[in-house]
């Protein structure tokens, strides 16, 4: 029974585990697969940079994939606010696989300017791949853009989409951010790479093959370093958005016994946040009756599915509007 009840806690962990992550893992083996096969055939330098890209990306969104599942667990009492910081430790060491592939991938490409290859005999076969990889990509790209837009809880339909998720990326969850980073370099490493391919097979330009191959990996080592940044961030912790601590005070506020926020903390930790403060209730309340309020007001936080932990203090109401002032010196700094 306890083993039964263990191997349904897991696939339950499983199952709230970051879905783009695990999409963009079997998309990108199987599109690894297809450009190895086709590198092997033709010898495109090109081809080439875009396998080791789909490679690290495969390689990396399982590992943050199981590191999503992970960070998942209940918080325990050895450690009590849970586990959210462990995707970004997930995530650093995808960093350090991405910047290994990049370095390859441009040690390929100076190798390709110095000895330009011959691919023209498999020119349709590196077309027909890299089309397939572009609509791959693309299509895991769009699905990390929405995933962006859920996490941030934006709404937004059309071209709309596109423009929203770069603006509100940095609040979705981390291994969201590197799937959506990752397919970003990948769409655009896959154009490049059909280009230097048209280009150096109908063409006597023969450069433009390691040329795309260093510039696929500049765009990795970007990545490498935008979400390292974000994880580093991540790791020492990092305070929540202006709108998150906008919607957790009106939260608090709804309440009709509660007067005031007096001070709060918000504290980002993977796609969670901790909710710290002190409130002010109406004056003259029996201890008993302030207990309750405050035992609501933390219910009421919790049923947001991204506050895993709220923990206030209460006070009597002083007659100041401590959290407006607050608010405005916020939106000065």
């Amino acid at each position: 029974m306890e083993e039964k009840q263990r191997e349904d806690s897991f696939w339950s962990l499983v199952k709230k585990g970051n879905k783009s992550s695990g999409s963009a893992a079997l998309g990108n083996t199987g599109i690894a697969l297809v450009k190895g096969i086709a590198f092997a055939l033709t010898g495109s330098g090109s081809m080439f940079a875009t396998m080791m890209h789909s490679i690290a990306d495969a390689v990396n969104q399982m590992f943050v994939f199981a590191g999503s599942v992970l960070a998942e667990k209940k918080p325990t009492k050895r450690f009590p606010t849970g586990f959210g910081r462990v995707i970004n430790l997930f995530c650093m060491v995808a960093v350090i696989v991405v910047t290994i592939m990049a370095y390859e991938t441009a040690l390929e490409g100076i190798h390709l300017l110095q000895h330009p290859a011959e691919s023209a005999q498999g020119f349709w076969i590196n077309v027909v791949v890299l089309v397939l990889s572009l609509v791959v990509d693309g299509f895991v790209w769009s699905k990390a853009m929405k995933e962006v837009l859920h996490e941030s809880r934006v709404e937004a339909k059309g071209f709309g989409i596109f423009t929203s998720a770069f603006r509100h990326v940095g609040r979705a969850a981390p291994p969201t951010r590197l799937v959506f980073y990752e397919d970003l370099v990948a769409t655009t490493g896959g154009v490049l790479a059909l280009l230097a391919v048209v280009v150096t097979s109908l063409t006597d330009f023969k450069l433009l093959d390691g040329i795309s191959s260093i510039l696929i990996g500049c765009l990795m080592v970007g990545v490498a370093f935008r979400v390292g940044y974000d994880n580093m961030v991540g790791l020492i912790g990092v305070s929540a958005p202006p709108d998150i601590e906008e919607r957790v005070a009106s939260i608090i506020l709804a309440d009709t016994h509660v007067t005031d926020i007096y001070q709060m903390r918000i504290l980002q930790e993977g796609r969670y946040y901790h909710v710290e403060g002190l409130i002010e209730l109406t004056p003259g309340m029996t201890l008993a009756d302030a207990d309750d309020i405050k035992f609501r007001v933390e219910d009421a936080l919790l049923r947001d599915p991204h506050i895993s932990d709220a923990a206030l203090g209460i006070l009597e109401d002083d007659g100041v509007k401590n959290w407006k002032q607050e608010a405005s010196q916020g939106q000065k700094r």
